[in-house]
């Protein structure tokens, strides 16, 4: 077994495997950014090392610093995580070329897997059935009308390594086209490194289900179960559960037989995910995760498994400790996403400092968290705040203990999607399992256009007490040490935290960002601009699309409230900006 394991992640899945290797005795390394210094996960690890940067690309995605950390802190392995590295053949080669083990599957699965073209060209060896779509790269956007023409529309345009709901557009006509698959090359390209997409039908009212699978090097390959994942939105998933309510079982163990197909015709090795689509009692394939998915949590409940346990032990070279047979499943298990996200404003990215958070607890209540009260979440980096995860004996007690779970939640300082969570799972369509992907974007709009917004909390003033005990983040030739200093509230506040001792901004009302008084359009959150869609001297209409703002890993899209002409443009692709700066003066 391994002595010390690096995980090349951060956040909520960097903790997670953190705990799992402390249990089983192992030593834990860390790697943060300039931003994580004082984050969680380099708190909770046993060692933890800069990698310098802000962005991920500067930090967590810098191969040569992980490289670096790993020679220095004597790891003998590294945990990807999910994100980042997870799925990145490349970086899975150059861990084992360091003389280091990669807790994942085979660099030639990922490969497979990872190219969503090669991947339906496994499965289809596999003699399992995918969407129906293209099997080779489209390379203008006549390629796309032509598709649509003979097969139908709506057309899905994906990035072939993409994921996430990244590199992803759906659409409805040949107008529609060319803005799109712009749009999904350049998404593709700046986060997977790779510009190419392919197509799919679309279906219209699917259900998302995935299949947990796992292999060994001794030849064993077991589906555990699967998750229903048709709760989501921009095509990323809200609340995942399991089983998937009115779902036969002769469906679900074909489906299960289908996704070991998958992992067979690949020579996969440890966890893995198999995604289908679900409409009128057929199924198909959609793609493979090549790692451990943030829903792992609601298989474990129901399993009575640790996940990242058996990835280790894999990886370690031990068969797994279960057989097909031996794996029995038992009640029901709910996760709910609680992300730093706006409901009331459309989902907005809501970084920010937060200022208090009580978390559930009672029977059957888990949470998966990534920061505690004082922790900032950056725009640089994923919005997820953590999982709440509940089981119970059936799916409607899981949903009664969700719901009550999700009113005992208390989070300051940011807004997050728990209101969401709460309406969704009171909803008729929810309590009665007949939903879709398309459910949360359609039939449940109106419900959640009503969702209050939420004013953050004021930062906490300074204590009665003249001293506290405060533990400090120091750095010493770049290893993480933390030592307890007796200092005055608030200007250790300073010291350990810029942003801590800082009043958050006011929130912005629904339209803010989208045109202001004096026909000002502002930011509406800490982002980077990607792309400028208008220029000075153009006359635009209310609505119209000025510019898009990446935050949090999320495109969005800033529009004029107000008709008129662009007298000013303060900002290029590329620029940082922070929440409401002026970004486009029309006249």
């Amino acid at each position: 077994m391994f002595s010390k394991i690096l995980i090349a992640n951060r956040g909520e899945i960097a903790v997670r495997v953190m705990r799992t290797c402390r249990e089983m005795g192992i030593g834990t390394v860390a790697v943060y950014s300039e931003l994580d210094r004082d984050a969680l996960h380099s708190r909770y690890a046993d060692e933890a090392y800069a990698l310098g940067g802000q962005t991920a690309a500067e930090s967590y995605l810098n191969t040569a610093r992980i490289l670096d950390v790993i020679e220095r802190s004597g790891a003998d392995a590294v945990h990807p995580g999910y994100g980042f590295f997870a799925e990145n053949a490349g970086f899975a080669r150059e861990m084992t070329d360091a003389g280091v083990t990669w807790i994942g599957p085979p660099p030639e699965a990922i490969e497979i897997m990872g190219d969503k073209i090669s991947a339906r060209k496994a499965a289809a060896a596999a003699a399992v059935e995918a969407v129906p779509g293209t099997l080779e790269p489209v390379t203008s956007p006549d390629d796309i009308v032509a598709f649509g023409e003979t097969n139908g529309w709506p057309v899905a345009i994906k990035a072939a390594y993409g994921g996430g709901g990244k590199g992803l557009r759906v659409v409805e006509s040949a107008d529609e086209v060319p803005a799109a698959y712009e749009t999904v090359t350049r998404e593709a390209a700046a986060y997977f490194g790779h510009p190419e997409a392919y197509l799919e039908r679309y279906l219209t009212r699917p259900r998302h289900i995935e299949i947990q699978v796992f292999a060994d090097t001794h030849g064993h390959a077991v589906w555990l179960g699967e998750r229903d994942c048709s709760t989501q939105r921009r095509h990323q998933k809200l609340i995942e559960e399991t089983p998937a309510s009115n779902l036969d079982n002769a469906t679900r163990a074909a489906m299960g037989e289908a996704a070991v197909k998958v992992a067979r015709g690949c020579g996969y090795v440890n966890a893995g995910t198999v995604e289908m689509l679900y409409q009128d009692g057929e199924f198909y394939f959609l793609e493979m995760n090549t790692r451990l998915q943030v829903e792992h949590c609601v298989t474990e409940m129901v399993c009575d498994l640790d996940l990242v346990a058996e990835q280790i032990r894999v990886a370690a070279g031990e068969p797994l400790s279960f057989t097909q047979d031996s794996v029995e499943r038992r009640g029901a298990a709910i996760e709910c996403r609680i992300n730093a996200e706006d409901p009331a404003r459309g989902f907005m990215p809501s970084p920010g400092t937060i200022t208090r958070l009580r978390v559930p607890s009672g029977p059957g209540v888990r949470w998966d968290g990534g920061y505690e009260e004082g922790d900032t979440i950056s725009q640089y980096y994923d919005n997820l705040v953590g999982k709440l995860v509940v089981w119970g004996p059936d799916r409607e007690a899981a949903r009664r203990r969700a719901l009550r779970a999700l009113g005992e939640l208390e989070v300051g300082g940011i807004a997050t999607t728990a209101p969401a969570h709460q309406l969704l799972l009171a909803d008729p369509d929810f309590v009665s399992g007949s939903y879709s992907t398309k459910w949360v974007e359609t039939d449940a709009a109106e419900k959640l256009a009503a969702v209050p917004a939420e004013t953050p909390e004021p930062t906490p003033g300074e204590g009665d007490e003249p001293l506290i005990a405060h533990a400090v983040p120091v750095e010493v030739n770049g290893k993480r040490f933390q030592v307890t200093l007796w200092l005055p509230e608030a200007p250790v506040a300073a010291v350990a935290s810029p942003a801590a001792g800082r009043a958050p901004r006011p929130k912005l009302s629904a339209s803010a960002g989208q045109g202001g008084a004096g026909g000002t359009i502002t930011a509406p959150m800490q982002g980077t601009i990607l792309k400028v869609m208008v220029k000075v001297g153009d006359h635009i209409k209310a609505g119209q699309t000025m510019l898009v703002l990446e935050a949090m890993k999320m495109e969005n899209y800033i529009n004029a409230e107000l008709a008129g002409t662009v007298q000013e443009i303060r900002v290029t692709a590329g620029d940082t900006v922070g929440t409401g700066d002026v970004l486009v003066v029309i006249e």
